[in-house]
Parts: C-alpha cells; structure tokens; sequence
C-alpha cells in the first residue's frame, strides 16, 4: 500500500517532467510531431490525428497549403532536377539524362545525382530564409524519366536513359541513391521515378490515350527499370502515367499501383499523379471515366495515388466533404495518403529546426561550384559518341576551321528540357574560340534549323536602341518603366541599354520572388535592311501594332518601339529567377552563302547540325508546333531537316574535310552525311560544358566514352506506328533490321584488341554464367574502356535478339595484355514468358562483348531449363 501511495504522490512529477521535455525553444507547447526523440511513424501518426477532414483533404495536392494551428508550414512538392536543379535560378546544368545515358557509367551518374542534390539541398534552405515557398523550391524531385525510349519520334525521349530497361535501371538507381544520399534515417531528396507505366509518346494524345501490351512486353520491355530502382535504390515517390493502361487511367489502375508496384516490387512510399491526370478522369475530351471531380479524387485514392498535381480548387468546391461523407472518397484512403506524404516531409527533416537538418548546412556557394563544374565537363565529354572517325581526329591545333551550322553557336542545345539556368554555358562556338584561338575559327550560321524555326535568334544589340530627351535628341538605350502590378503604381524608371535580364532578385525591392512588369519604350535604328522576326518572351509593339510574324525593317529608318514583360509564374518555366530578352533574327540574309565563303578558305568543316529542345520536348504551351517533321513535341520525321542537308550538300561540293557534330534528343536518320562526312559525333544536349567537352574531342585530349543508348535507325520504314506499343521490331532487342548504328556503338582514339573469350560448353539453367576474355592495349597509355555483355538464347521466351546483361569497366595498362573475368546472374539472364514466369530456357545461348567497334561472340548449350521467379498472374 505504502509502494502504492508512493507512487501516485510522484505520478504529477513525472508528468511535470514529460511535459517539460515536450516544451519547445519557445516556451510554447511542443506535440509529440515536434519531438525528435520519436520515430518518423510516431510522429506522423500524432500529426495526422490533429488535423480536421478539411486540412487532410487541402494536403492531398501539390501546393500543400500552411496549417498555421498545427505549425505545418507550406509546402509545394513540385520540382524538378532530371540533370540539374531547374526551373529556380542558376545551378550547374548538366547533360540532358539521354546524354548522360551515353557514358554507361554508374560511378559517374552517382556523382552528378550527388552534386544535384548538394545544390538543391543549398537552394532549398536559401529560399526557406527568405520566407519563399513556392514551386520549384521544394526537396522532393520530380525525376528521373525511366521511360523506355522505345520510339525515336517520342520528343520526351532525351529525359530518359534511352532503349535499354537493363541500363535504364542501372544508371537510374545510381542517380537516385545520389539524389536521397546515403542516411537510412534521413533523406537528402527524395527522387521520383516516373511515368508509371506503358508511357513513351504520343505526346499530343497522352490524355486520352489507351494502351494494351502483352505480359510478355510489360514484364520485360516497361515494367524492369522501375522494379530495379524500387528494389535496389529504396526510391520514395513514382509519378503514374497520363494514358490509360488496359482501360484504366495508370493514376486509377488498382493493377499497376497495388498488386505490381506495391505488392510485386515493394514499394514503400507514395505515389504521385502526373500534372493534371485526375483531372482526365472526367474532362471533355480525356479520359472521361467519371463525371465529377470528387468521383476523380476517389477513385485515384482507392487505386493508390497520394498526391494529386493540381490546383485543389476545382476538386474542393466539389461537396467534396459531402463525397467522403456518401462513401465516393474513403476517409481510410485519405489517412493512408497524408501519412504517405508526411512521412517523406519528416524524413526530409523538414519538422525539425536547422541545426537538427544533416543536410542543411550546404552552403550556397556549392551551386555551380568548381567541382561540379569539373563533374559536368567529364559527364560533357562522356555524353558525346564518337560514331565515325576516318583518321581526321584529332585535329592540329593549328587548322583553320570553318564552324558551320544552325547549332554552332544556339544555347538551346546545351540544355534539353526541364533544365536550369548555367553558371557559363558554352557553346560550340565559344567552346573552339577558347581552344583554338580566336583567329582559328571563322563561324556562320549557315542556315535556319528547319523552315522558318531558328537556332541562332541574337539579342536585339545595343547599338541599334535609342530613346529621345525632353528636347528630342537621340541617346543610347530604351527608357525603361518598371511596375508592381498589384499596386498598379510606377516604381522607377532607369535606361536600359538592351533588353537581356536575369534577375536572381526581383528589381523592385530585391527580394527573390515578387511580381512586376516593366515597359521599354524608345526607337529602334536598324544598321541593315531585311526581314526580321523577333523572339524572346516580350511582347513587341512596333508604331503602336503589337507584331506576330516577319516584318520588314530599312536600315537607318527609325522605329518607334515599345516592348512590354511580365512575370507570369507557370509550370513550364524557370519562376523563382525571372528574365527577359529580346532577340530577333534576319530571316531574308543569305546564310548559306556565307557559309560557303568561309568553308573555302578554311582547312577543315565543323558543321554543327540536328534540333534542338525548341523543336522535340514535352506536349503543351512551348510544344504547339506543326511543321514538316514535327509535330506537337514529337517528330513525324527521323531525317534532317531539308534546308540542313542543303547547306551539307553544298559544302561537300567544296572538296573539303567535314566532322559532322549532330545535336538532338534522339536518333537522326543522316545516312546519306555519314557516308560523306570524314567523322560523326552524335552530342545529344550535352550540358553547358559541350563548347569545352566539344574542343577536347576534336583536339583528342581526352579517349571518347560515349556509347549510344538508342539505336539510330536508316529510315522510317523500318518503324512500326508510334502508338503501337508492341516491342516488335523496336529497339536493338527485338529490330531485324540493318541500322545505321547499333545500339552501345562509339569509338575512342586507343588502339585494342579483344580476343579469346572463353565460357562453359554446357550450363545448367539455374547457375550463374562465368567466363573471361582477353584485351590487348597495343597503345603506350593506359586506358579506362567499358566492354558491353550481352546474352542471347535461341530459345527466349519473348523472341528477343539479345540482351544487354552487364557493363564491365576495366583500366588497362599500356603495351599489356589482360584478362577479364565476368559473371552474369540468372536473374539476368532470365526472361519473363506470357505465363509471368522468369525463365531460362534449355537450347543454343550465347555472348557478345562489345566495346562500341570490336565484338566477340561465344556459344553455350543451356541444360535443363528453370523458373528465375514468378508473378503472380495477371488479368
């Protein structure tokens, strides 16, 4: 009894103590969601139980809003980072992930997925100080894009790792581990692979559009990648696809997000909608499989979609409350959602204070640092192929060369999409000034990149704008107003020399996001007749008419002019730094002919050709194009543009040495270049080194790396139609056809010799493969090579060609011989049969090592066959 009396007269004390252990550096009352001392899941919970069905609901989209009576501040997951922090300002812009896929090399994608991080990570908590919460500001990364790129007309192909679901899963499980870092308590970011799943184009009809593939082709084509990262990377968020899969939207299909995603792969964290999807469910025109909203959210919910990217307006005014209430939303599914959602925040440390943060003491100098700048350049040098080389390469350094071509001196090219802004972009042209020496190069555009679309637009020059003084005399530079819209007031006015501004702070208070506009009003003084069309993203008033197409412009005549900006915060766009510019470009100059006067006194051609991310990229605003070749962001065409392989021609004609660099997202059919051209370099978007990376290439300063990770086809004969998402006769896997280059083809400058590869004769089905082959280094310096395996069986379930199984990187030294032992696990070698069994069949199999020009191939006998595993069957 006195035990009992003893410890209800302490009970109070205890009590005291707890609470004041739960008290927080403020004074105020600190929930268990605040304390640090418990696990994530516990924290969760308590943070969830607080909250009303109102505030779930509002957490449920992208721009999750501030609960200011829980303490829960803003948060938008919206962000994006496939080869470098964008959309939020300046950060080191590496290759776009197509040209990262080029260099076949895991270590490096880690280091670029780390150096991302490192800056998001210093970008984040900048933009936290500063009170700024909006888009693109966040830590949980939209990317990376594990698409298949299964068709070359796909024009967001250049976001993904290419054709290969074995590399594909390898080079993306490298970037997310970079991305999330390497805490199992903590995450850096969190990465999302995306578009779960049977996603690759069309782009202009991905709303509605509904695809069917065998078990065969989604089991070894669509769905591998994706297991891969989950099983291998821990990967905390997947985004499902706009289309319809087997009828259902992915983003409502019950088959895709639980029965494979979560219960076949494993899945741990939460998924996320494509922007806009759940709209499709029941919009005019889309999918339309529901009539309201509210039925949309539900349904998407049930099947396993946490976080809906769009604006929760709609949706809200809805009766959603009434629809939870009448069962069409589930309160289960919603609680399930928001914990899915908040236990990424708490990893992310984004409940604790700074101190508590391990990542958030990256300084912000780490953006755009030296060492990242040396990671680009290595990751630019590995994302060019060197496909042909007649001897002309290296070049002296001595040479007069003519640079040629509409992408010789367009930045859009060193970026892709979804990119950020460089620190010091470079592109060809300042790249080979640098590295030759000014007086080596001679340069001209050459030509338009197709019809009336242009890779060379210049910022309007200094030299031709003016304004006039209260006593109407002339002076240089526009008179420029600068507004707050939502006071409707003038702020200042200052002059303006040429419109061409990146504002890492806004210009009205120096703050890092704020609205405004600004006016340019004065006279615009041409120094050479002609047709010009202006660009950049103002809007252009010439004598008081605002001008949409080519106008006509005398030199010496005055213009009076009035160029007008605003921000306008979208998706598509970087939000956080804004600019403005002004370009225009002379579409009636004979740049054709100007090309040709300098090719003929120069030594060697350096024609810089292909598209570019303004012609091929993601369906919407800056994607509505309809022109021969392309259309809506994807191409209707794989050739060069007509008035590229004109100006090609021409130069030919002159009997001079041409290296053709060729700048796209994905594979050109330049059969008829190849064959005439002394050397081909397929650059893809190599990043804001490619100037740099470029001139090492040509100087041969360093060994080429660069692999091809798609298959570069001689026509489009020999596709089958875009929407047709069976894998016959697409990639290097399931193609019978001769292509232009093969996939995994590049050369470098070493000279090697393969021989001698052994393997078992025979080999039970069920054990793994070893074998060995000899490489011979017949140059004096040693060399870094990567030699592709690939296993074939004439038995395989899905009929493929081959497969690629392994990437062996060796060092080899100079003047040696050396052998080189692989293994290849019967998981790789497996192949899923319609039945969802991973199997190895019993027959004729063999081996292929390739180095990019040299291959071995060797032949073994499986005995017996063996189930790798099993699925459980599907519908």
């Amino acid at each position: 009894m006195r035990r009992f009396i003893k410890f209800w007269s302490i009970l109070p004390i205890c009590i005291m103590i707890n609470s004041l252990v739960l008290y927080a550096q403020n004074g105020q009352y600190s929930p268990d969601y605040l304390n640090t001392t418990l696990t994530t899941e516990q924290r969760v919970d308590d943070l969830v139980s607080r909250m009303s069905l109102k505030e779930k609901l509002r957490q449920l989209f992208s721009a999750a809003p501030a609960i200011p009576r829980l303490q829960v501040p803003a948060y938008n997951y919206w962000n994006e980072c496939l080869h470098g922090v964008a959309r939020a300002g300046k950060a080191t812009v590496f290759p776009q992930a197509i040209g990262l896929a080029a260099s076949f090399d895991q270590e490096m994608i880690y280091k670029v997925g780390t150096a991302i991080s490192d800056e998001g990570r210093a970008k984040h908590h900048h933009f936290v100080r500063n009170d700024v919460r909006s888009i693109y500001t966040g830590l949980t990364y939209w990317s990376p894009n594990i698409n298949i790129f299964r068709d070359p007309r796909w024009g967001r192909g250049q976001e993904t790792y290419g054709e290969d679901p074995f590399l594909t899963g390898l080079l993306a499980t490298q970037f997310v581990k970079g991305l999330q870092g390497d805490d199992p308590d903590h995450l850096k970011a969190v990465a999302t692979i995306k578009h779960f799943a049977v996603h690759s184009g069309p782009e202009f009809s991905r709303h509605s559009d509904n695809f069917y593939t065998n078990n065969i082709d989604l089991y070894n084509t669509y769905l591998p990648a994706f297991g891969t990262v989950v099983k291998d990377a821990n990967v905390q968020s997947v985004m499902c696809a706009y289309n319809r899969f087997r009828d259902q939207p992915c983003c409502g299909s019950y088959y895709l997000l639980e029965e494979i995603l979560r219960k076949q792969m494993g899945f741990t964290g939460y998924v996320v909608s494509d922007c806009g999807a759940i709209s499709d469910f029941y919009k005019e025109g889309t999918h339309q499989v529901v009539d309201q909203p509210s039925q949309a959210l539900g349904w998407s919910l049930s099947a396993g979609t946490d976080l809906n990217c769009e604006e929760s307006k709609q949706f809200m005014e809805d009766h959603i409350e009434e629809a939870v209430a009448k069962g069409i939303i589930s309160e289960s599914d919603i609680d399930r959602s928001v914990k899915r959602l908040f236990t990424a925040r708490f990893k992310l440390g984004l409940f604790d204070t700074e101190d508590q943060q391990k990542y958030a003491q990256n300084p912000h100098e780490v953006v755009g640092s030296k060492r990242h700048q040396q990671i680009n350049l290595e990751a630019s040098q590995n994302a060019l192929v060197l496909m042909k080389n007649n001897g002309i390469l290296p070049l002296d350094p001595s040479q007069k060369i003519a640079l040629i071509g509409p992408n010789a001196d367009n930045i859009d090219v060193l970026f892709g999409n979804y990119n950020g802004l460089p620190i010091a972009p470079s592109t060809p042209l300042i790249g080979l000034k640098k590295a030759f020496g000014e007086n080596q190069i001679s340069f001209s555009k050459g030509s338009a990149l197709t019809a009336d679309k242009y890779g060379h637009y210049d910022v309007v020059p200094a030299e031709v704008l003016f304004h006039k003084t209260k006593r109407g005399k002339l002076k240089a530079g526009l008179k420029a107003t600068y507004f707050n819209p939502k006071k409707a007031e003038q702020s200042f006015t200052q002059v303006d020399r040429q419109i061409n501004f990146t504002w890492e702070k806004t210009p009205l208070n120096q703050q890092i996001q704020e609205q405004f506009s600004v006016k340019w009003e004065g006279i615009l003084i041409p120094q050479r007749s002609g047709q010009y069309r202006f660009g950049g993203n103002v809007e252009t008033k010439i004598k008081g008419k605002k001008i949409h197409s080519i106008v006509d412009l005398k030199k010496g005549e005055q213009y009076e002019i009035s160029i007008s900006y605003q921000t306008k915060p979208a998706w598509y766009k970087n939000s956080i730094c804004p600019q403005a510019e002004w370009t225009w470009v002379q579409t009636d100059f004979d740049y054709q002919k100007e090309a040709i006067a300098i090719a003929k006194k120069a030594e060697v051609i350096v024609f810089c050709g292909g598209i570019s991310p303004r012609l091929e990229g993601e369906e919407g605003k800056e994607m509505d194009i309809d022109l021969e070749g392309f259309y809506k962001g994807d191409r209707t065409s794989i050739d060069l543009p007509q008035v590229q392989q004109q100006l090609f021609d021409e130069l030919y004609q002159l009997n001079k040495p041409i290296i053709y660099v060729n700048f796209s997202g994905s594979a050109i059919a330049f059969t008829e270049i190849n064959q005439k051209a002394e050397a081909v370099i397929q650059a893809f978007y190599p990043g804001e080194r490619t100037g740099d990376a470029l001139a090492n290439l040509l100087l041969g300063k360093y060994q080429p790396q660069g692999r091809l990770p798609v298959t570069f086809y001689q026509n489009l004969d020999q596709m089958p139609a875009m929407n047709d998402y069976s894998m016959q006769e697409r990639t290097y896997r399931y193609f019978s056809g001769k292509p232009l280059y093969r996939f995994g083809a590049g050369l470098d400058f070493s000279t090697t010799e393969l021989s001698k590869l052994e393997l078992p004769a025979k080999l039970t089905a069920g054990e793994n493969l070893k074998g060995t082959f000899y490489v011979k280094n017949t140059g004096n310096e040693p060399l870094t090579k990567k030699y592709q395996v690939y296993f074939s069986s004439e038995n395989a379930p899905d009929r493929s060609i081959k497969k690629l199984v392994q990437i062996v990187k060796v060092e080899l030294k100079g003047k040696h011989t050396q052998e080189i032992a692989f293994e290849i696990s019967t998981d790789n070698m497996g192949i899923y049969d319609a039945d969802l069994q991973k199997k190895i069949n019993e027959g004729k199999a063999s081996i292929e090592i390739f180095d990019g020009k040299q291959q071995l191939v060797g032949q073994f006998e499986i005995v017996g066959s063996c189930a790798v595993s099993t699925m459980k069957p599907t519908r």
